[in-house]
């Protein structure tokens, strides 16, 4: 255990074996993003449609905040958690509490106040760092609601106007810069960041990761996808606060050196405009972003000649879908399968569409190994579908404050095992092949949500499907599909879609008996789709 209270799961040998390898770069994220900003401090280092944050200027916010944070007595193994929109402030509080050996413990904005309560407690944050205002709601005045239950929260600063009891964001980046002689030896093995991870439990949670682990995984993920005699532009259509925007900071920035592109929040017209002037060579997002940009003619009307792939996470992409991407985006696609959990496999720009479009990529066990395993957690023979267990450099250390998690999903070696089945095929490829939490069960029949949603989105008129179960007494759930139709495109009925589904192949047992039609699929905080609130709201509009 170290000084945060963190248990790494994964054995010590193993680890040292990594940075024996040279896997690792044993080094703190700060001291290697201070390397960087030494060799091109005029470099851009945040973009956005508004501004250029250059590395020299980012490092010098980077230590003005360690020291504003220092002064309020912020340490070793403290806790800064923070709730903001896209911009490079996140970029900095991630680099100035690595570098004073604190943890930084983002989350999206969006999460509502039981939400909250519960990622602040869990994590026992010192610190929290919110917008002055989101969706209507005032954040401060949520956080004041529910602080008397955070014995351990101490130090509220707002993105906006001093108020009582709350510091200026701003502020702290006048403060006095610490002098290089100020700051703390960091433990490149020592927690650095709590990843947010909804998962399928009622409540989220956080994952601990060291310096290694984000750096030496998931910063040599982006290693592995990007030429390196040239400079990673990526531009972000997800909240840096989530898993998958985690590697902005400490990818792009702290290993790679190369430029992190912003849009404040998901915006169609944003996004196009950014892609247009900001010239990014790499697109992160969930497959509905990249499918409501793709629906829209004015992608076709933009250069993309800067982009040489779009890499889509969080969610498996369907075949259709991925079509559709590369001949609007006009560039190569990556499929990333992954999670905050440990896991991590992807296509490569090397692979043929046909295995793109059916495979989730070679496992590489210089960041994620992958094995298949029963119902006994024992591997199985290759081509044998099971359960996906994970293990490697990209590895997390544990739940924070969550044994039950641990002792549902890690094991003594540090292996996750991610619920989702699949299979080792003969040219080493991961195919996946479902679910075990999302197959719904209709009267005893089990029915795969992918298999229709697949199927859907063939539609000539569908931009987005998602199918959803809906409680039933009887039967135990129905099935409701719920689509995205191209603009002007004129509704087909509930039969006529059905007719559709069977003239594609799909069981009639396994035919949706709800279709509801959306301008735009509801997103929950990460920007995937939200299908608790899809299946709340179908059964709401069928009691009324």
């Amino acid at each position: 255990m170290n000084h945060a209270g963190i248990i790494d799961l994964v054995p010590t040998e193993v680890r040292r074996q990594w940075i024996q390898n040279g896997i690792y770069p044993n080094k703190s994220v700060y001291e290697l993003f201070l390397e960087r900003a030494l060799q091109t401090p005029d470099k851009p280092a945040v973009v956005t449609l508004y501004e250029i944050i250059t590395y020299a200027e980012l490092l010098d916010k980077v230590k003005r905040l360690a020291a504003a944070f220092k002064i309020r007595g912020v340490v070793t193994g403290d806790v800064v958690a923070y709730q903001l929109q896209n911009n490079w402030r996140s970029c900095a509080i991630d680099l100035a509490a690595s570098s004073l050996g604190a943890i930084v413990a983002p989350f999206p904005p969006g999460r509502g106040l039981l939400d909250v309560q519960s990622l602040l407690r869990k994590c026992d944050a010192r610190v929290i760092i919110v917008e002055q205002e989101y969706a209507g709601v005032d954040v401060c005045e949520l956080i004041e609601s529910i602080r008397p239950t955070l014995l351990s929260l101490r130090i509220l600063v707002v993105n906006g106007k001093a108020r009582d009891n709350w510091y200026a964001l701003d502020d702290f980046f006048m403060s006095e810069p610490l002098e290089s002689d100020q700051f703390p030896n960091t433990c490149p093995d020592s927690p650095v960041r709590f990843l947010i991870s909804s998962g399928t439990e009622s409540d989220p949670k956080w994952v601990a990761y060291s310096h290694n682990a984000l750096i030496g995984g998931r910063g040599r993920f982006l290693e592995r996808i990007h030429p390196s005699d040239e400079t990673f532009r990526g531009l972000y259509l997800m909240p840096l606060g989530t898993a998958f925007g985690s590697t902005a900071t400490f990818g792009i920035l702290s290993w790679l050196g190369g430029t992190v592109i912003l849009l404040r929040q998901f915006d169609v017209a944003a996004a196009i405009d950014a892609i247009a002037k900001l010239k990014p060579n790499y697109i992160f997002g969930v497959p509905t972003m990249f499918q409501r940009i793709a629906a829209d003619p004015e992608l076709l009307k933009a250069d993309t000649t800067s982009l040489i792939a779009i890499i889509s996470g969080g969610a498996k992409i369907d075949e259709i879908s991925i079509r559709r991407c590369t001949d609007a985006f006009r560039c190569g696609f990556i499929s990333l399968y992954g999670s905050a959990d440990g896991v991590n496999c992807h296509t490569t720009l090397d692979d043929d569409l046909e295995t793109i479009l059916h495979k989730a990529g070679r496992p590489n066990p210089g960041v994620c190994a992958i094995k298949i395993v029963d119902d006994q957690k024992q591997e199985i023979t290759q081509g044998e579908i099971g359960e996906i267990a994970a293990r490697g450099p990209i590895s997390p250390m544990q739940y924070v404050n969550s044994p039950d998690l641990d002792a549902l999903y890690r094991d003594d070696e540090g292996w996750v095992y991610t619920g989702d089945l699949g299979y080792i095929d003969s040219d080493g490829y991961l195919v996946l092949s479902g679910r075990k939490k999302e197959i719904i069960i209709r009267g005893g029949v089990n029915i795969s949500p992918a298999q229709i949603e697949n199927i859907a989105i063939s539609h000539p008129a569908v931009v987005s499907a998602v199918c959803v179960p809906v409680a039933d007494p009887d039967l135990g759930h129905r099935v409701c599909l719920c689509v995205v139709l191209q603009e002007s495109a004129v509704r087909p009925s509930l039969s006529q879609f059905a007719s559709y589904l069977l003239e594609k192949g799909l069981e009639t047992n396994k035919l949706p008996e709800y279709l509801r039609y959306f301008r735009q699929l509801p997103l929950n905080p990460a920007g995937k789709v939200d299908k608790k609130k899809l299946s709340a709201e179908a059964v709401f509009s069928m009691i009324n």
